[in-house]
C-alpha cells in the first residue's frame, strides 16, 4: 500500500468506527481487524500502519467526529505529512478543501471532559488518558516465581509482588509460559486491585463481577488453591471464557455461578453472610481503560452514566449481604470519575452505617474520598478506584 492507500483505508475504519460508538456496536479493535481480514492484500507493515493511524486520529479527537475524513483531517493539521497524503491519487483520499469539516480534538467530549475536571482529572493527568499503555502480566505463583521465571523477554519488575510489564506488543501469548499458565496478562492497577481484598488461603471469597476471570484467577493464586472462591457474573459469553483459564492456571477452587439480573440472590441466597471477601469489579464508564480502548469516550452519554452508578449501588447493597461479621467488601472500579469511584462508596457507607471504611495499604496511588485511586499518569497502570470495606 501507498502511504496514501493507508491513510485513505484508515478513514474508511474510522467512518466504522464512528457509526459503531453511536450505534453502540463493535469496539474499534474488532473493527480493525475485521478490516484486516478481508483485505489480505496489506502487508504487516500496511495493516501496523493502517491501525497505529486509526488510533492516533481516535485519540487526538475530543466529542465524535462528523466522519472519519473529518477525524484524519483534524490529526492532519497536526502533522503536515499526513496533509500532503490527501493527494487525490487513485487509492489515496481527495485533496484537502478550504472549507471541509475538521474534528474538533480534545481528550474527552466536553461535557466528560467537565465531569472529568470536577474528579481532578484534567491537564496532563487527562492527556495521560490517551496514552499508549504497556504490557503487564502477573507471573502464576501456583506454577512459579516472578523472580525464577524464564521468559523469552526480562520484564520490568513491578510493584505489585507479582507483576512485570513489557512493550506493548510483546507477542506473550505466544510464549510457552502463557500456554502452560505460568503467566497472565492482567494490567498492573488490577493486580494492586487485587492485592487489596487480602485473599488467604482458606477462606471463602466471592468475585462477584468475574466477566472472563483475570481477577478470579488472581484470588486464586494469593488463595494457594486453598479455600472457596465463587466467580459469579450476569454475562453469560464472558463467564463461558473463565473455564479454559482455569484449567491452563492450575486453578481447582473455582465455583461458577451465572446470575439472573435482577435476581441474584436466587443464585448467591446459600452465601448469605458465608464470605470472608467479596470483591465487587463493578461494570463502569471504563475511562481509566481509555489507553486501550480509546473510542470508549464516544460512547458514554450522561444517561449511561447515570446507569452505572444505579448498577454500582445495587452491586455495593447485594455484595454487603453476602460478607460476614469481620469481613471485607472490595470495591473497584476502571473509571477516573468520582460519580462512579469516590462517590458511590461514600453513599453505601452512608446507607450501611455497620460498615467502616478500611482503605488498603497499596504501593502505588493517592488517597480519593475512603479509597485509593491509581492512575496513568502518576502511576502508569491504567485508571482504577479501589476501596475497601469492614463489617466489625
Amino acid at each position: 500500500m501507498t502511504p496514501a492507500a493507508r491513510v485513505k483505508a484508515a478513514i474508511d475504519i474510522l467512518d466504522t468506527v464512528i457509526e459503531a460508538a453511536r450505534g453502540q456496536g463493535a469496539p474499534a479493535d474488532r473493527i480493525v481487524a475485521e478490516w484486516a481480514r478481508a483485505n489480505r492484500y496489506a502487508g504487516s507493515k500496511d495493516r501496523r500502519a493502517v491501525r497505529e493511524l486509526v488510533y492516533d486520529a481516535i485519540r487526538h479527537c475530543g466529542p465524535v467526529p462528523e466522519n472519519g475524513r473529518a477525524a484524519m483531517l483534524a490529526l492532519a493539521k497536526r502533522d503536515t505529512t499526513i496533509a500532503a497524503l490527501f493527494d487525490g491519487s487513485q487509492y489515496g483520499p481527495e485533496t484537502i478543501q478550504p472549507d471541509e469539516p475538521v474534528a474538533k480534538t480534545g481528550f474527552a467530549p466536553a461535557w466528560l471532559a467537565k465531569r472529568l475536571s470536577a474528579s481532578d482529572v484534567k491537564g496532563a493527568e487527562g492527556a495521560a488518558l490517551m496514552g499508549r499503555a504497556p504490557l503487564d502480566v502477573r507471573v502464576n505463583t501456583l506454577k512459579g516465581e516472578r523472580d525464577s521465571i524464564e521468559l523469552p523477554v526480562s520484564g520490568e519488575a513491578l510493584a505489585a509482588p507479582n507483576a512485570l510489564r513489557f512493550e506493548a506488543g510483546t507477542p506473550v501469548d505466544q510464549w510457552t509460559a502463557f500456554r502452560e499458565g505460568r503467566i497472565e496478562v492482567q494490567d498492573h492497577g488490577s493486580q494492586l486491585a487485587c492485592v487489596a481484598a487480602d485473599a488467604k488461603p482458606g477462606e471463602t471469597v466471592i468475585d462477584l463481577c468475574a466477566g472472563a476471570g483475570g481477577k478470579t484467577l488472581a484470588l486464586a493464586a494469593a488463595m494457594e488453591n486453598r479455600g472457596r472462591l465463587i466467580a459469579s457474573d450476569t454475562d453469560k459469553r464472558r463467564l463461558s471464557q473463565l473455564q479454559p483459564r482455569i484449567e491452563r492456571a492450575g486453578v481447582t477452587i473455582v465455583e461458577q455461578r451465572l446470575l439472573d439480573p435482577g435476581r441474584e440472590m436466587e443464585a448467591l441466597g446459600d452465601l448469605t453472610g458465608a464470605a470472608d471477601c467479596v470483591l465487587i469489579d463493578a461494570p463502569c464508564s471504563g475511562t481509566g481503560t481509555w489507553r486501550r480502548k480509546p473510542e470508549a469516550k464516544w460512547r458514554l452519554t450522561p444517561d449511561r452514566l447515570a446507569k452505572f452508578a444505579e448498577t454500582q449501588d445495587m452491586l455495593l447493597a447485594l455484595g454487603a449481604k453476602l460478607v460476614k461479621p469481620g469481613g471485607r467488601l472490595v470495591y473497584v472500579t476502571c473509571s477516573m470519575l468520582d460519580d462512579e469511584g469516590a462517590d458511590r462508596f461514600d453513599a453505601f457507607l452512608k446507607t450501611h452505617q455497620a460498615w467502616r471504611a478500611d482503605p488498603p495499604a497499596l504501593r502505588l496511588g493517592r488517597a480519593r474520598g475512603h479509597g485509593i485511586r491509581l492512575s496513568p499518569f502518576h502511576d502508569g497502570t491504567d485508571g482504577f478506584f479501589v476501596a475497601r470495606g469492614h463489617l466489625p
